[in-house]
């Protein structure tokens, strides 16, 4: 399968929120507004990916997401990364990543930094094939009392 990544246009946001809270656990996904605000915080940007060619319902080509946002001491932040488990597996989150890295470089950030669930082995997993460490642990993070993993890598 191929895969397009283009930038979030506003039709795209119930998908979006949609996949989100397929991808998160309560307390951990985002309401509709604060995923709305993240899109629009100032510096930051949605890259959305998608299956290239023809699809019968313009919601099953979206693949997944990402939100980044770049600050101006040149720290870039992945605000959240939703691939589904249908869309997992095919490069779609490493796609999504090495771009938004890509434009943070660009920004011109050094670092970029993310907090994930200290139980999300998953996304733990995938971070450190991709050259994140855990630097920090925040207690109490999710709204749901889970504690975070802060990881970083040097751009």
């Amino acid at each position: 399968m191929e895969i397009a990544l283009r930038d979030y246009r506003r039709e795209d946001f119930n998908r979006l929120w949609r996949i989100d809270q397929e991808c998160f656990a309560p307390g951990i996904a985002y309401s509709r507004v604060e995923l709305a605000a993240y899109i629009r915080l100032r510096g930051a940007f949605t890259v959305v990916a998608e299956a290239a060619g023809p699809v019968v319902e313009s919601d099953a080509a979206i693949l997944g997401f990402i939100i980044a946002r770049a600050n101006r001491q040149g720290i870039g932040h992945i605000l959240t990364i939703d691939v589904p488990l249908q869309s997992r597996r095919l490069g779609v989150g490493s796609k999504l990543l090495a771009t938004a890295e890509e434009r943070l470089r660009a920004a011109p950030c050094h670092t970029v930094v993310l907090e994930t669930a200290v139980d999300n082995s998953t996304a733990l997993t995938f971070y450190k094939r991709h050259g994140y460490s855990v630097v920090k642990t925040i207690p109490r993070y999710y709204s749901n009392g889970l504690d975070a993993f802060v990881l970083e890598k040097d751009l």
